[in-house]
């Protein structure tokens, strides 16, 4: 039976190996604010207890992923102090940074808008796929600010010239070009979403659990690092997964030409 957590702004729910985190405010096409800031960093801490769990899904309620900042919370951030404003936005950049190193792959499902600091929440999940539809826009710099903290992330994902065109201009495209941008790693039609997000979940319960973390460790740490430390760190991360419980009955399950116990023990969703 489905399982359901409930926050302020948002909920999770787990069905079998599979969690769905969703911005629960659709009233205001999920804006986020200082709560659900603090939400969605306690609700990643969440999941990452949750064993059973190893795909998990973030999407918004309603229409919308999220269409950035909330208005009333903009309201009250104009009167912040300098000091103010560095520990607000030092919790947004917590927040960002919490999806980004969950223990599990995360796809965010882009289902509506996902305007300003909403790019950065699809841009700190792994993988993203949005309809067609979706609009996107960086339009911080419309009302003279930028995608500060949310734009390491960003970055990373569709690279400094795309980021420049995207930032720059603050224009809005739909989920057809982001995919070209890079915003996404593709689009479809909205009634092909759900189907579309579904199998990327069973590609991922595919692959070994601790193996997709180690890889987004090694995504995350080698870029940083020098030629000498990376070779030392990925000889050691493959040698750990070599002889750990998880290496073992996959590389056994490859020989004997069987499924490995990770996709026999995985039960799908409803």
């Amino acid at each position: 039976m489905p399982e359901r957590i409930d926050l302020e702004t948002l909920y999770i729910q787990t069905e079998g190996p599979v969690g769905t985190m969703t911005f629960n405010r659709p009233d205001i096409r999920n804006a986020f604010n200082a709560q659900m800031i603090q939400d969605i960093i306690e609700g990643v801490g969440i999941i990452n207890e949750m064993d059973d769990v190893r795909v998990v899904i973030v999407t918004g309620a309603g229409t919308a992923f999220s269409a950035g900042a909330d208005l009333n919370w903009m309201k009250s951030m104009k009167d912040y102090s300098f000091e103010e404003n560095i520990k607000d936005a030092e919790a947004l950049a917590d927040c960002m940074h919490a999806i980004y190193t969950c223990r599990k792959p995360t796809i965010a499902r882009v289902n509506g808008p996902a305007i300003g600091g909403g790019n950065g929440l699809v841009c700190a999940c792994d993988i993203a796929i949005a309809a067609d539809e979706a609009i996107f826009s960086l339009s911080e710099v419309k009302i003279g600010l930028v995608p500060a903290t949310i734009g390491p992330y960003v970055v990373n994902r569709v690279g400094p010239a795309n980021a420049r065109y995207l930032m720059l201009s603050g224009r809005r495209i739909n989920g057809v070009e982001a995919a070209e941008f890079g915003l996404v790693n593709w689009s479809v039609p909205r009634n092909d979403l759900n189907d579309e997000v579904d199998l990327m979940v069973e590609r991922l319960l595919s692959s070994g659990p601790d193996a997709m973390w180690m890889a987004k460790e090694l995504i995350r740490h080698v870029p940083s690092m020098s030629h000498e430390e990376a070779r030392t760190y990925t000889a050691k991360m493959i040698a750990e997964l070599r002889t750990s419980e998880e290496g073992q009955e996959g590389i056994s399950a490859f020989l004997e030409k069987r499924n490995p116990k990770w996709v026999e023990d995985s039960e799908p969703r409803a």
